[in-house]
């Protein structure tokens, strides 16, 4: 019988391993990449069920964005509200903003849902539990993929210029991404605890839209304004959609900081996550 090298062995202490953590940062980054394949699968296998019991299938990926943009340049159109001037034309502006908005979303509850849609593998069986992670992650990007048409067609039909800056965009929705999945993995534990977190995580989500410039460019005085400003979520969205249209990027600092504060998150999130979720599959075992 052939011998398997130590490489290939795992090794379980009492110890406690955030005393030493760059062998735990070894771990991670191992279980990172063994988790690919898994994550690979499940991916497949998700969006297969995902359209293939739908109808209008790839159409509700863009449904909301569009469904918003026509409410609401009715509502502006009609005076009903008064959004005040953008920098683009209203319609591509709302459906740009909701396609990047909604992608934020979808990041956030990926680790929610994936903890829960596994509740029952996760009991059985003993793999990386960064693959469910992983999964869900590449069903966000699948679906961006599918908005992208939607945003070529935007700046076909409305003729919007592009810069070189566009190159440089998908920088801005990567960190947006990070964003929500790093909200996700601190709450995925949690949630499928309680379910009064997910109920919770709709109502949130919801208040959170009109505290983000989707619909509305950011206000330039007021207590509103100063709370827009605040919302992490605000420069990261509103950078992406400058770079990929008017090029000009009008708070670079902001940016960058909550850059930062969300790579730094993002580890956290995965430390807490790893942590936790010997105490849930405990929990849902039981």
């Amino acid at each position: 019988m052939e011998r398997s090298s130590e490489a290939d062995w795992v090794v379980y202490s009492s110890e406690s391993r955030s005393k030493n953590p760059i062998h735990q940062a070894k771990i991670m980054w191992r279980d990172l990449l063994a988790s690919r394949e898994l994550a690979w699968r499940l991916l497949v296998r998700d969006i297969n069920a995902q359209y293939r019991q739908s109808a209008l299938g790839f159409f509700w990926a863009v449904a909301p964005a569009i469904i918003t943009a026509f409410g609401f340049t009715f509502a502006k159109n009609s005076g009903i509200i008064n959004i005040g001037d953008t920098d683009l034309p209203y319609p591509a502006y709302v459906m740009f903003s909701t396609t990047l908005w909604q992608t934020f979303i979808e990041s956030l509850n990926a680790p929610v849902g994936a903890v829960s849609e596994a509740r029952s593998m996760l009991a059985r069986i003993n793999f990386p539990r960064e693959a469910i992670i992983l999964s869900k992650l590449g069903q966000v990007g699948f679906n961006f993929g599918i908005k992208l048409i939607l945003i070529i067609g935007l700046f076909i039909w409305f003729k919007m210029p592009v810069t070189w800056n566009i190159v440089i965009a998908p920088i801005g929705l990567i960190h947006l991404v990070m964003l929500g999945t790093a909200l996700g993995l601190f709450l995925a534990p949690i949630a499928n605890l309680y379910n009064d977190i997910s109920r919770f995580l709709g109502i949130a989500t919801g208040m959170w839209l009109f505290l983000t410039p989707v619909v509305y460019p950011i206000p330039t005085d007021g207590i509103i304004a100063k709370v827009v400003r605040l919302n992490p979520v605000t420069p990261l969205l509103v950078t992406t959609r400058e770079l990929a249209t008017t090029g000009v990027v009008s708070n670079p600092q902001g940016f960058w900081l909550v850059s930062i504060v969300v790579i730094v998150a993002l580890i956290l999130a995965w430390i807490f996550y790893r942590q936790a979720m010997p105490y849930v599959v405990e929990r849902i075992s039981s």
